[in-house]
Order: C-alpha cells, then structure tokens, then sequence
C-alpha cells in the first residue's frame, strides 16, 4: 500500500496543480556550520533529500555562514561527511558567504528606498525599545537619518572604521508590528572576526533573516523548508523579497514544518556544546550524543536513522518522539545485517569435570539465522570456559531457568551441561563452577541426547581462546524524558550511570574485527567495534539490547 502524501507534498501537488512548473522545483538544506548535526537534523535532511528523489529536483546543499565568532570548516567538513554517510547527494554545494557583495549591494539598495537605516545604538537600548508582545516599540531617534547619511555609514561599516556595536544596520518596516519580528530588525552587525572561508575580507556580516530568504531567491529555491520555530520569520522573510523587487522568474516560499523532538536527550547545539566543554561526555560523537557522528559511534545504521524518520512523519505541530521508536528502528535493522557472536561481559569461570583435559574441539554456530546462506563460522570448545556470572545461581527459584546446582542447561552450540559443585573465593563469592557434560548432547549430532529439551540456554566463550575486551555498556543520557523543559538546569537530570566500561570476553574470530564493524552477542544485544579498538586492544560499544528493559528497570 502506497504511503500517504504528507502535508508538505500536498502543499507541493497543489503548487504543481495551480500551474507551478515542475521543472521549477528545487530545494536546500541549509545548516549552519557552528557544530555536528543531530538526530533533529537527520528529519530535515530527509525531507529535502526525498523530495529531490521523488520529483526529481536538484537540492543544493547551502552553508549559512553568517557568523564567524561561532562557525568553523570542521564542522563544514563533519556536515559534508554525515550527509554523505546517509546516503545522499547533494547537486551544488553553496555558501551564505558567497553572496556576501551581492548582499551588501542590495543593502545599500534598500537604504537608496528609505527602508533601512544605520542605528547608533548599544543593543540593549535597541532591545528596550522593541517593546514587548503587548506594548508597541519605541522609534529609533535615528530612523529618520537620510539616505546619504545612512549610505556614508553603512559603507565605512564596511570599511571597518567602528569598533564591534558602535553601528548596525536595521531594516525600516513598523515598531508598532504585532510580530516582534518585523520591529526594525537588524541586518548587519559589525565583527571583526576571521571567517572560515572568507579570511578578513569583511567585518560586517548580515544576520540570518537577512541572508537566508535572499540566498534562496540568489539559487532560485521553489520550496524553502523550515522546523516550525522559524513560522514568525515568514513575514519578514516576504518583507526582504518584495523590498526588493522581483527580478527572476521564480519567488521562494518558506513553509514550516515541526522539528524533531526526542525524549530523553537535548539537541540544542548550545547545550550540546556545553555537556562537551564541561565534560560530561566525549566530544561531539560521543556514543551518547544524539548527533549523528554519535549515534552512528553507536553503531546506528543511514537506514535505521532514516527508517525512524519516515515512521515518525512529518507533521504540523510540535511533539515528543519517544526514544524506543528510535531503538526499534535500529534492532530491526541490526537483526537483519548482523553476525552473531559469543560474548561474556560478567565472566565466571565453568571446568567441565568430565571433559578430556587437553582437547580443543570445533564447534559450529549460524552466522546469522535471518540469513541462512551466510554459513556458519566455527569458533573452539574445551573443558575451561567462561559465562556470565548472572547466568548461574548457587540457590536458584523455581523461576531461574539457567545453571545452578543439580540443574542441567544447554551450552550455545554445544552440549548439556549440569552444575555439580562450586568453588568460593576468600570473601564467599562463587568463583567457580565444576560441571558435567553428556558427550552424547552435541548440538546438532541428531542423537537423542542432542534432541533432549533443558529449559535454559547459555553463551559461552573458552578460557584459553577467548580475548580481552573492553565493552562500553551506554545507557540514556537523561533520567528524565524531557530534560530542557523542567524548570531546573537540564544538567541536574543527566544520568550517571550513562556509561559502564566492562573487562570482556569475546570469541576469538572477532580478533579481526575492524571499526564499525556490528555484531549481535548472543542474549546480550548489539553492539559495534568503536573507533579507538586494534588488534591490541579490543573496544566495543553496546548499540541496543536485545529488547527494550528501560520501562522495566527505571
């Protein structure tokens, strides 16, 4: 069944209906390069990108580098990547800052109009005088400069004859104006800071609502798509186009539709940035940030992040997209791409008593049983192994289904085993478990023994062959769904058991493993080789369990 059109395509069908060309069609995705992109962005990027696709319009991928105090070409080159990492292809790629002179002409030429002038100002007078929601502004005792005046200033602006503040320049539209937006706002501030591309050609810079609807009018944008916050902005963002005159063929329309909100975490890049500085995580691909160079650290897949985009939808209005649709989206993935592999994160040590002493037996397992043509991989059995420690109990409940004493499980792949007895360490703690195996149980052997039903299932790895690993259990960053909508800081909610590092054991083959590589650990859930692992030093991160335990155990 063929999936619904979502508010935006049927804006664009009634576009198309109304005689709109559909050879007219265009779109952008249009970051700011002041930090990563996050799981919010990721809804964004899809919903230009597959807009591209499905009416085969170009999308320009455009930079708004407006702010140099803040912008940096790491996190232009990040974006690049991340883009890239999705799956997409952008057909030009733009920069703000290319339409720097072009935007500087048209300055001047709304000063030539009357409908811009140069405020002398400090900002806080100039916030004051904006008034309030219920209050109409105040008229700047500047407005009413003359055009050459405003000209003369404006062009020594640029020419960096004013210290930082001393000037702007303020588009003239009504103070009275119901939407705040429209009270005068400013179109270019003085800095004097190096930009990443443009060096210290400039020194004053246009602000956003100046530069963002002009440069969609510059690249002949049809359809400029916006998270709902920026709705106020639309007036004045047809303010700027008719101010000017129209003189291509095509006029953009901004049109809003609902961010992504995530539960559990924050996105606002300001925070983002201050969990970094602070040091509450990593960097900006921590395994816990929701941007994604973190989620994809995790080991979240381009399909499962853009899976989870297309159930939540694109809507209207504002919601809270809980994080176990986000988990969903990765374990269905992951369960159909992933190897299985035997893993002990808790080891304790298992001899079995009556197994030959020096014998080093190959066993056989699924490489993945969604996939039955992928094989089988072989991995060693002997009489020394480990399991988990929670998987066996020296007085178990009638409820425990795995090993305690007297009761017999299945080793995975392998044989029934029965726990006989145990040895302790000096503070009483089981250190030991001394079993027996049935020879004849071998999984597989088509023996009747191998075909006798046990109620428990353990993983296993061997003493001798396994390897060293260390395995870095994340968990929520917040304890709390909604973090930045409490009125305490945001910070007091972060959960401090967001990370567990663990010694492991792990089957040998996965002394090949290389970063990025995704497994599936038998019973314990998905996890993939991080960026910092070699053949030395095995890392692995967990991505997700096997099921959703949060609800249960929080």
């Amino acid at each position: 069944m063929a999936r619904a059109l979502h508010f935006i395509e049927h804006i664009i069908e009634d576009d198309l209906r109304s005689g709109y060309s559909k050879n007219k069609l265009k779109f952008r995705f249009p970051p700011e390069p002041n930090g990563f992109l996050h799981i919010g962005h990721v809804k964004a990027i899809c919903l230009n990108f597959n807009l591209g696709k499905k009416y085969n319009a170009p999308i320009n991928l455009r930079f708004d580098d407006t702010n140099p105090a803040k912008e940096e070409q790491k996190y232009v080159d990040a974006i690049k990547e991340n883009i890239s990492w999705l799956g997409y292809k952008w057909d030009r790629e733009c920069y703000a800052s290319d339409y720097f002179e072009q935007l500087f002409i048209w300055a001047n030429d709304l000063i030539s109009k009357g409908k811009a002038y140069v405020d002398s100002q400090p900002s806080e007078t100039i916030a004051e005088q904006k008034g309030t929601p219920t209050q109409s502004g105040v008229n700047s005792p500047f407005r009413n400069r003359t055009v050459k005046e405003n000209q003369n200033l404006f062009s020594k602006m640029k020419m960096g004859e004013f210290e930082e503040g001393e000037h702007v320049l303020r588009a003239k539209i009504d103070m009275t104006s119901p939407n705040m937006l429209m009270r005068d706002p400013i179109m270019y501030r003085i800095l004097f800071k190096k930009h990443h591309r443009t060096g210290e050609q400039w020194c004053i810079y246009p602000m956003y609502d100046w530069t963002h609807g002009q440069s969609d009018y510059i690249e002949q944008i049809s359809h400029s798509l916006c998270s709902l916050e920026f709705k106020p902005h639309r007036d004045l963002y047809d303010w700027f186009l008719d101010a000017l005159g129209q003189k291509k063929p095509l006029r953009p329309k901004q049109r809003e539709f609902a961010r992504m909100n995530l539960s559990f975490t924050v996105t606002s890049k300001r925070k983002l940035f201050e969990l970094i500085e602070e040091g509450h995580v990593k960097g900006w691909d921590d395994p816990r940030m929701p941007t994604i160079s973190g989620l994809r650290r995790r080991g979240y897949t381009p399909t499962s992040l853009k899976n989870f985009v297309e159930t939540a939808g694109v809507a209207k209005r504002e919601n809270v997209i809980d994080l176990s649709l986000l988990e969903h989206s990765i374990r269905e993935d992951l369960n159909e791409i992933s190897p299985r592999v035997m893993a002990v994160l808790d080891p304790l040590k298992l001899t079995i008593v009556n197994y030959p002493e020096d014998e080093i037996e190959t066993l056989e397992g699924e490489i993945n049983p969604q996939n039955p043509n992928e094989g089988k991989r072989e991995f060693p059995f002997s009489k020394y192994l480990y399991i988990e420690k929670e998987d066996f109990k020296e007085n178990a409940t009638r409820k425990f289904f795995r090993l305690s004493l007297g009761k017999e499980v299945r080793l995975k792949n392998a044989y029934i085993i029965k726990a006989e007895s145990i040895i302790k360490d000096s503070e009483g703690n089981v250190a030991e478990v001394l079993c027996t195996y049935d020879p004849k149980s071998k999984s597989g052997s088509g023996t009747d023994a191998s075909k006798r039903k046990v109620k428990g299932t353990l993983h296993w790895v061997t003493q001798r062959d396994s390897l060293n690993a260390e395995v870095r259990i994340y968990d929520r960053l917040f304890n709390i769904s909604a973090p930045d909508k409490e009125k305490e800081n945001f910070k007091s909610f972060l959960n401090e058991s967001s990370l567990k590092v663990v010694d492991a054991r792990v089957e040998p083959s996965l002394i090949s493993s290389k970063p990025g590589d995704k497994f599936q650990f038998q019973r314990q859930g998905y996890f993939v080789v991080d960026k910092e692992s070699s053949t030395n030093n095995l890392v692995f991160n967990k991505t997700v369990g096997l099921r959703d335990t949060w609800s249960k155990t929080k």
